[in-house]
């Protein structure tokens, strides 16, 4: 165990226990009574009120009341410390929950329960969790993973890559990684990905260029016009600026999306309560999938 880290289980022990001894601190550490002596002397020179008292009932220990020094950290520099460890903690992430647990009781104040992410759909508990949980112990071991992915096309490969960070962008987790089969970085959309294989080979961390970093992806200008029945999914998908009330109490749309596949599936989610009314382009795109959607039932 490093120094530092010591000297801070230390420091927690005693917020923890009030009183422990030299001993037992030294069988916890497996170093000497002498290098517990030490470190004590260390915590006592960075103003921590640690004292030892001698006899029967003596030991090591830290005056009532003493708080992690707030110096150090604004109240509001605390609070943004636990509110991320909480968010962490309620995506399931290993060992930041004793982390937390840690934190609260050096800044004394109760973790405030702001939020809470599950991986899961509505319905089912699939799998999403699990890949997530994978992927996210490849990344902070440098451990490179297999993974079998879908594109947007359907087309089924099979990827070793070296996963770098998840980003999470315009509602959808993605995994950021350098792929060894393209021999370049790749961005997969995690909820494409199927089968994640944790492999022994370590790799060294290696982000892009900052120019390199975001997700390009060619979009299209749409204009769109929504039935007023459909406010429920208007209102859950889409921001107040992209909105327009005409004067038949449908709503007007002007939307940036990606061009590709996807967004033809998206308007023809809404069925007949969505008109294309601009570019003209997409209009006879649209007109030529219902045709053959069409023919499926004639």
């Amino acid at each position: 165990m490093k120094v530092n880290n010591r000297l801070f289980e230390i420091v927690y022990i005693l917020m923890q226990k009030r009183k422990v001894t030299a001993k037992e601190l030294a069988e916890r550490f497996e170093v000497s009574t002498r290098t517990i002596y030490r470190d004590i002397e260390t915590i006592s020179c960075a103003n921590i009120p640690v004292y030892m008292t001698k006899g029967k009932e003596g030991g090591i220990g830290l005056l009532d009341g003493y708080v992690f020094n707030k110096a150090i950290l604004s109240n509001e520099e605390q609070d943004q410390i636990l509110f991320a460890l909480s968010s962490l903690d309620k995506m399931n992430v290993q060992d930041e929950k004793d982390i937390l647990d840690k934190m609260s009781l050096f800044f004394n104040k109760d973790v405030n329960d702001w939020i809470r992410i599950d991986f899961s759909s509505w319905g089912k508990d699939n799998k999403q969790k699990e890949r997530f949980q994978l992927i996210k112990s490849a990344i902070l071991n440098r451990q490179l993973i297999e993974i079998s992915y879908y594109n947007s096309k359907s087309q089924k490969s099979q990827r070793i890559v070296e996963p770098l960070q998840i980003w999470f962008k315009d509602k959808s987790w993605y995994l950021m990684s350098y792929c060894r089969v393209k021999n370049d970085y790749r961005v997969f959309k995690i909820t494409r990905i199927r089968k994640v294989k944790l492999l022994e080979e370590k790799f060294e961390r290696r982000l892009p260029k900052e120019n390199h970093r975001e997700i390009k992806i060619e979009t299209i200008t749409l204009q769109l016009e929504i039935d007023k029945t459909m406010a429920y999914r208007v209102y859950d998908e889409f921001e107040d600026e992209e909105i327009t009330l005409n004067q038949n109490g449908n709503f007007i749309i002007n939307v940036e999306y990606p061009k590709n596949d996807w967004v033809y599936g998206y308007i023809l989610s809404y069925g007949k309560y969505i008109k294309v009314i601009s570019p003209v382009h997409i209009k006879d795109i649209m007109k030529k999938k219902l045709e053959e959607m069409l023919k499926n039932y004639l």
